[in-house]
């Protein structure tokens, strides 16, 4: 008789790996665990706040740029001490910031004043810069008129500069063999131009009263330098 044998079927997947559950059940199958996100309130407030307040400084710029006042600009350096003129000043109109600029309507008044510290061109005048009393042009000072050469004044020179006055010998000269300083901070009051706005040497400037003869005396024979001072003011 013929026997026929029964063919054996396949193993179960399982079998192979006892205890082995269906499906992946490796790393990349499970989730780590998601935090709740983390709530600043007070750091979104800070925030909505920062924005307001931008805005409305925006708002308030815009509003006020059309609400404009005519000021003073000084349009000529003004040596502190020195009587304001209305030949240094011009017309501007600017956004009113509440800064306290003085009115273009008060410039009669204001040249009749003195500037309280060095004005330079560009300024905007306020009334803190102006004084009615100049301690330049007071008691106990006196102008003195140079006549310089070439090589004895800067070319950078301008009226408001302050200056040394210096004592430099000639040859054969009586007052000494050693230049010595005459005044430490005169101020240049006057000054004649050449084309190009160069100093002609022909200058006047203030100084202490009782400096006044001996650096006269050495002005007429030429033995007179000055030094320009740029961060005297």
């Amino acid at each position: 008789m013929r026997t026929s044998e029964k063919p054996a079927g396949r193993a179960p997947v399982n079998a192979e790996r006892p205890g082995a559950q269906s499906g992946l059940s490796g790393p990349a199958s499970r989730k780590l665990p998601v935090s709740p996100r983390e709530r600043k309130p007070a750091l979104a407030a800070l925030a909505l706040l920062l924005i307001l307040g931008g805005a409305l400084a925006t708002t308030l710029l815009v509003l006020r740029s059309g609400d404009r006042v005519s000021a003073i600009e000084i349009t000529q350096q003004i040596g502190a001490g020195q009587r304001m003129t209305t030949a240094a000043m011009r017309e501007v109109p600017i956004a009113n910031t509440g800064v306290h600029y003085v009115a273009w309507a008060d410039r009669e008044r204001v040249a009749q004043n003195f500037a309280r510290v060095t004005l330079l061109p560009g300024t905007l005048l306020t009334g803190e810069m102006v004084v009615s009393a100049s301690r330049e042009l007071g008691p106990g000072k006196a102008i003195v008129g140079l006549s310089l050469k070439p090589g004895q004044l800067p070319i950078t020179l301008d009226v408001g500069d302050r200056v040394q006055v210096i004592y430099v010998p000639a040859r054969g000269g009586e007052g000494g063999t050693q230049s010595r300083i005459l005044a430490q901070s005169a101020l240049l009051h006057k000054m004649r131009t050449v084309s190009g706005g160069a100093p002609s040497g022909q200058v006047a400037i203030i100084v202490d009263a009782k400096d006044a003869p001996v650096i006269s005396a050495y002005a007429s024979s030429g033995e007179i330098a000055v030094a320009e001072l740029p961060g005297a003011r």
